[in-house]
């Protein structure tokens, strides 16, 4: 193959354009056609060609079906419900963990497991696996990408690495998951009613807090990406501390956290403590909201009327402020409140009577302390007053 007439040593010179034609030659011997060499080119992921040959499978769905009889169709669904490409019937895309895998879904849908089920635990799976791999890939390269490297050498590098710590990852996944999913049976509860019925409530009453930092956008333009960056890990790290039983981090988005729980006093505790230890990390200020009401759960996340209102108390909400609806007040007394006035929401009918929370003056603690307001101290990040 003439690399220079197909255009893959364009504007290198000396040892980069050596290392880029030692490396060529190995991912042709390895059997990459051209076209695939100029796309990886193009999108400056050479290097990053042999970890994908170590990743990559070669089963196709056809042959899935006839090694664990799961149908070739179902197989094809649920790689879609990963967020994966489509892929055909004979498209080798699949590799021996994929047996397994379908081997072990075939035991859930005979277990009594409904395959809308087995599909939405699928993409629950997908959108997590997709963060993970994403964090995972950031952290191998940083911590593996050293200067002054030769591409040829990072791609050895980088594939060898990845074969040993892609099957030392395994059991620290299988680990998470069995300790998640203890964890939340603990925090489960079975009704009478729903022995009764055999059914699962499709409504919980719960109390539901959004939390974010306050100016948060305006920070983006005025920071560098690495300190936006630990900004955003910290109060992460913070939101997942203050989350104790019974409350739960059900998730963040950049700047927001979202936290459930079916008492409402400890979301008030756990919101104001997120407040202290945002403050004490020299963070942007925090504000939450807080409601109380019907949610239903689905796919490890909730919907309905408590999330929207609480996601509209947050809009509103002062920095360093917890904003609380009245049933939320009514059920955790043993907090300082004060009126905030009635407001009209977005989408919410009647103006809404809201209340501030604040820790009685008697129990107001330090939170650079040990416990739910432990601080986790980052360098200053341009923080934002009101």
């Amino acid at each position: 193959m003439d690399f220079e007439a197909a255009g893959l040593l364009s504007g290198l010179e000396d040892e980069d354009r050596a290392a880029r034609i030692r490396l060529l030659e190995r991912l042709v011997a390895d059997g990459f056609g051209l076209d695939e060499l100029k796309h990886a080119v193009d999108e400056d992921r050479l290097a990053l060609l042999p970890v994908e040959q170590v990743l990559a499978g070669d089963c196709s769905a056809e042959a899935l079906e006839e090694r664990t009889g799961l149908p070739a169709a179902t197989i094809l669904a649920l790689r879609l419900a990963l967020g994966l490409p489509e892929a055909g019937r004979e498209d080798k895309v699949f590799s021996e963990a994929d047996v397994e895998a379908a081997r072990s879904i075939k035991t859930f849908i005979e277990a009594g497991f409904s395959h809308e089920a087995v599909t939405e635990i699928t993409r629950v799976l997908g959108e997590g696996m997709a963060r993970l791999s994403a964090a995972v890939g950031q952290a191998f390269a940083q911590t593996f990408l050293k200067p002054g490297q030769e591409e040829d050498q990072v791609a050895a590098q980088f594939a060898a690495m990845a074969e040993a710590l892609t099957a030392a990852f395994e059991p620290v996944l299988a680990a998470a998951f069995r300790a998640h999913v203890l964890d939340s049976v603990r925090r489960a509860m079975i009704s009478h009613d729903e022995l009764a019925t055999g059914q699962v409530a499709g409504e919980w009453e719960v109390a539901v807090c959004f939390a974010d930092l306050v100016g948060f956008t305006r920070l983006g333009a005025e920071l560098e990406t690495q300190t936006l960056g630990d900004v955003v890990g910290t109060f992460t790290e913070l939101a997942g501390k203050v989350a104790e039983p019974p409350v739960r981090l059900i998730k963040t988005i950049g700047d927001a956290a979202m936290l459930v729980s079916r008492e409402p006093r400890p979301m008030v505790e756990a919101a104001l403590a997120l407040a202290e230890a945002v403050d004490a990390a020299d963070l942007p200020a925090v504000r939450a909201g807080i409601a109380w009401g019907s949610a239903i759960p689905r796919s490890g996340d909730l919907f309905g009327h408590a999330v929207n209102l609480a996601s509209r108390v947050t809009s509103i909400a002062r920095p360093s402020s917890v904003l609380c609806t009245k049933e939320v007040r009514d059920a955790a007394p043993d907090f300082d409140w004060s009126f905030a006035g009635r407001h009209r929401l977005k989408g919410i009918g009647d103006a809404v009577p809201l209340y501030r929370a604040r820790r009685a003056a008697a129990e107001r603690a330090d939170p650079t302390q040990d416990g739910a307001g432990e601080a986790v101290r980052k360098p200053t990040a341009g923080r934002r007053r009101r």
